[in-house]
């Protein structure tokens, strides 16, 4: 992987941090029992990026209006979205040896109701993207130009219907505060003649493809200008199941 030199974050740095070389001990401390372990490791470069470098949210703005907000729509496998928050303060990283015990809030799912930080409840595939979409719609409504809305969604979440809808409306509605960012590991049944981009790119927005390793790439994609378009970033990072490449952007 490519990793550039941490920077602050766009709400400041943050007393006691950790930084990206720390994020594997961290994910060592939750050894409970996890099913969706691939999940988990392919979104740990981007969210890094995301939280080091692009999202102005900080624990000490957690409940700010006027914050940027990060929805999780591929939360079955939430470890590296626990380790970054715990990374940059939004928790005990002393509560992560609890992960997927009884009575921690670090379940298998993310509760916004339990985990300082989390936006969104989720896991249930093809919701994190029309809640998106909502909430940006939301913000437009009450006048509030300045947060971004970033959703973080898996490649198989692009078999559902709810989220085909969203992104076919986001781009004629001109939602330029809303951001997506694909995970891309191969594990769409479907998939998309042309590449994923292609899909966001024909109904209106804004998109690019890069490693999903490469911070470098991942941090110029995410700060890529996009006027009055919303913003796709697919993030391609190794297949979850190197056998079963039978979508059709795979050929393309």
């Amino acid at each position: 992987m490519t990793t550039t030199a941490t920077e602050p974050t766009a709400a400041g740095p943050l007393p006691g941090s950790h930084g990206f070389d720390e994020l594997p001990r961290l994910m060592g401390l939750m050894t409970g029992d996890e099913k969706h372990g691939p999940a988990a490791t392919s979104t740990l470069d981007a969210l890094w990026v995301l939280y080091d470098r692009v999202l102005r949210i900080s624990p000490a703005t957690a409940a700010d209006p006027d914050r940027d907000r990060f929805l999780l729509s591929k939360g079955h496998g939430p470890m590296a979205y626990y380790a970054v928050l715990a990374a940059k303060g939004f928790f005990p990283t002393d509560w992560l040896p609890g992960f997927g015990t009884y009575d921690s809030p670090l379940g298998h799912h993310p509760d916004r109701m339990l985990v300082p930080g989390v936006e969104i409840g989720s896991g249930s595939l093809g919701h994190g993207l029309p809640l998106a979409v909502g909430t940006a719609l939301g913000l437009r409504a009450q006048g509030r130009t300045g947060p971004a809305v970033w959703v973080l969604i898996g490649d198989a979440e692009l078999d559902e219907g709810s989220n085909h809808e969203a992104l076919a409306f986001a781009g004629p509605a001109g939602l330029d505060r809303l951001h997506t960012l694909v995970i891309d590991n191969s594990s769409a049944t479907h998939g998309w003649r042309g590449g994923i981009a292609s899909r966001f790119e024909a109904a209106g927005w804004s998109a690019a493809t890069v490693d999903g390793r490469d911070h470098r790439a991942l941090y110029e994609a995410f700060r890529a200008p996009h006027p009055g378009r919303p913003h796709a970033v697919v993030a391609r990072v190794e297949p979850k199941a190197p056998a079963r490449q039978t979508a059709p952007e795979r050929a393309a």
